[in-house]
């Protein structure tokens, strides 16, 4: 029997039925529907709709369904069912009578997909930040095992400067950090419960709307019946986040592939991560890290998508917003898959450390350095900037670096060097002159690891805190 049959005589068209049912991929809010209807059960019992017994009854049919469905994939497999609401009803009356239909008192299934989806979402985030501290985790372990070695950094894809290999990794850490904060405010916005909304106008019966918030762990009800059923701002806005977690992967993904051709040699690919060429024997090819760039796309993609659906749409609840489902599972699953794999080639990823020191030593990547000396002796930056320009030139010439000039060469382009020019222009000195926070000198490094897994490990406390 359908949920709104009463007022038809003429069944739906059976191509219609087929496609406008949303089952297929609305299953997915099983575990939700079981605990917002059993939240809606408990309202009842408070409301009078129910006794104590028949509240035994429903609650307990509900977690049978949840154990069916556990233990057989094919106890979701049901043609009849319209939506994750239909197939709930239809199982619940199956397994405890006409009692079952006393559920839906009160309520509507548009409040009913609202707070499915605010839990679904609720619980994709906090498993998505857990993940995101896993990936930190690993990146620090990484940067923290390449020691102080060192890498050129870059600008505009050209040498610019050298940095710790570390410095470099942490600057991932950061991209991470911030997706991680930006599912934080989304949680907070989100976590109001819809239950109680009715259809558009609020429940036709007395339900303590505050007390099935608690129960499912919401911070408070939602304060309009009309908006509560038409929100989709919070799936909107972890699409949104996802897509720009998405978009940071595909920029590691894009980096990793550059340093690991042969023209960097920085990254040796894993094996357990790569395939070969059904052609050319002798490749190894960065297929994950290809098919994570290539994700991007599709996280954009369903981004694109949830708000071109929901541009025009008048208030309250309309159909369209059926079409916001799969997008929303889409997305998620595509990062939940993502995530651990990303981890996986961090681990197992070899850095060429040797290569990537000699990289940080040619370039002229102490040109900074150069003419910070000269600042420190109280020459002007832009002059001092146009005169070490002026010795670049002369090494180019020449075909040596910065440190084979003479003094006497130094000396004609600005009389203020002397023999310690050299030792500021050694690796070393290079990467300790940047000692600001958030630079790349070797101590700001260490201490911006250690406040980096401080970060990290509130997140997994706040994500303990919720489970």
């Amino acid at each position: 029997m359908k949920m709104w049959s009463g007022r038809f005589r003429q069944p739906l068209d059976p191509a219609f039925e087929r496609w406008q049912r949303s089952f297929e991929f609305d299953r997915r809010l099983l575990a939700h529907e079981l605990a917002a209807s059993s939240a809606h059960a408990r309202a009842l019992k408070g409301a009078g709709i129910v006794d104590s017994n028949e509240l035994i009854t429903i609650l307990q049919g509900l977690e049978r369904i949840g154990e069916q469905a556990a233990l057989s994939p094919a106890f979701l497999e049901d043609d009849e069912a319209e939506d994750v609401h239909h197939f709930v009803e239809k199982q619940l009356v199956t397994l405890i009578g006409d009692v079952g239909y006393k559920l839906h008192s009160g309520r509507s299934r548009n409040e009913q997909i609202a707070t499915d989806l605010r839990l679904y979402v609720r619980a994709a985030i906090d498993q998505v930040r857990a993940d995101l501290a896993t990936l930190g985790g690993v990146l620090l372990d990484r940067a923290q095992q390449a020691g102080n070695a060192a890498m050129p950094a870059y600008t505009h894809l050209q040498r610019a400067e050298p940095v710790l290999v570390s410095h470099w990794l942490l600057a991932y850490v950061e991209m991470f950090l911030r997706d991680a904060g930006r599912l934080v405010d989304c949680r907070t916005r989100l976590n109001v419960c819809p239950l109680g909304s009715g259809a558009v106008a609020g429940a036709t019966l007395p339900l303590d709307r505050r007390v099935m918030a608690t129960d499912l762990n919401f911070d408070q009800p939602t304060a309009n019946s009309v908006d509560a059923t038409c929100d989709r701002d919070f799936v909107l806005e972890f699409v949104n986040v996802l897509s720009l977690l998405a978009l940071h992967f595909s920029r590691w993904a894009e980096e990793m592939i550059l340093f690991s051709s042969q023209e960097y040699s920085f990254v040796r690919l894993p094996e357990a991560y790569s395939t070969g060429s059904s052609a050319m024997p002798q490749k190894k090819n960065p297929d994950l890290l290809e098919l994570t760039r290539g994700k991007c796309a599709r996280l954009i993609g369903d981004a694109t998508t949830l708000q071109i659906c929901m541009k025009g749409l008048p208030l309250a609840y309309n159909k369209d917003l059926q079409e916001t489902q799969e997008p929303l599972f889409d997305a998620t699953e595509t990062v939940l898959s993502l995530l651990p794999l990303v981890t996986g080639w961090m681990k197992a990823v070899e850095f060429n450390y040797e290569a990537m020191q000699k990289a940080a030593q040619s370039g002229f990547m102490n040109a900074w350095a150069a003419a910070t000396y000269l600042v420190q002796r109280g020459v002007p930056f832009r002059l001092a900037h146009e005169q070490i320009g002026k010795a670049v030139q002369l090494c180019l010439e020449k075909h040596c670096e910065l440190q084979y000039l003479s003094l006497e060469e130094l000396h004609s382009v600005n009389s203020k060097f002397d023999h310690d020019f050299y030792t500021c222009l050694k690796l070393e000195s290079v990467l300790a002159i940047h000692d600001v926070a958030g630079g790349t000198a070797p101590g700001r490094v260490r201490q911006a690891m250690a406040d980096a897994r401080q970060r990290i490990e509130s997140i997994r406390e706040d994500v303990h805190a919720h489970a």
